[in-house]
């Protein structure tokens, strides 16, 4: 970081996010701000004046500053804002009978079929079954993917499954309190009812559970554990991000927001 004269004008047009670098690879911390999408130029140095504004933990009020913004970490009001990388960060719903693969040798569908028309190479993060739809990421970080994909990344993933038989609350009392499978202990943070089947779907219902495992099919097994099989599955949110407005088979990038949990959350 370092300073440098307060930047008068505005981005120039098609500017890349994060402003055009200098050519020792700094940019101006408000030019940065306004083109990652914090606000205008003005009200970004509004925000710098009245030490909003961090730079690798420390407030940043002096106009000019100057940073690299492929490694500051920079936070808004106490929000990080995700270094200017040349990587992508995508949700995808994933639609059930989809491989979690970016090939497979048995021809069946996978996810590189639905992002063929994306430029990058992908890796997917972590993985959910073929008979599982909702949300998964994918990225051309490969680091990232490592890290989020971890057992050690603890973020809370919510599921919603349809099962069998009707879920008492001495059930939910007993997911919330732990089950022990073979392969040790489950820690359930959430539990709850969504409704009890009527009609062609009596003696069903639909279950929310809440729970940072990653272990192979763990909600299929703990739920088949406490006597109701899964008929259907589905991940609908990792950490802050979720699948609302996003159709199976479709995709959108992370938010700021969305990333800069998530990069805090992973220590990157």
């Amino acid at each position: 970081m370092s300073d440098g004269p307060a930047d008068q004008g505005g981005p120039p047009p098609g500017a890349p996010p994060g402003g055009e670098p200098d050519e020792d690879g700094l940019v101006r911390l408000q030019k940065y701000l306004a083109q990652s999408g914090v606000a205008s130029r003005r009200r970004c140095e509004e925000l710098m004046l009245e030490g909003e504004v961090e730079v690798d933990g420390e407030v940043v009020t002096r106009l000019g500053t100057k940073i690299d913004p492929s490694t500051a970490v920079v936070r808004v009001s106490g929000k990080r804002l995700p270094p200017l990388k040349p990587y992508v960060y995508l949700v995808l719903n994933k639609p059930r009978g989809v491989v979690s693969t970016m090939s497979d040798p048995e021809g069946r569908r996978t996810l590189q079929d639905l992002v063929v028309d994306r430029p990058e190479r992908l890796f997917h993060v972590g993985r959910l079954d073929t008979d599982t739809s909702g949300l998964i990421l994918l990225t051309n970080d490969g680091d990232f993917a490592n890290v989020v994909a971890h057992p050690s990344f603890e973020v809370d993933k919510t599921y919603v499954a349809e099962v069998e038989g009707s879920v008492t609350r001495a059930t939910i009392a007993q997911l919330i309190d732990g089950v022990t499978l073979d392969d040790g202990p489950v820690s359930v943070s959430a539990a709850k009812v969504l409704t009890h089947g009527e009609g062609n779907a009596k003696g069903r219902t639909i279950i929310e559970l809440v729970i940072h495992e990653g272990r192979n099919r763990i909600v299929r097994r703990l739920l088949d554990h406490v006597g109701h099989p899964v008929r259907r599955l589905t991940r609908t949110r990792i950490g802050p991000i979720d699948l609302k407005g996003l159709e199976p088979g479709g995709l959108r990038h992370l938010t700021l927001d969305e990333l800069g949990t998530l990069l805090d959350t992973a220590k990157l």
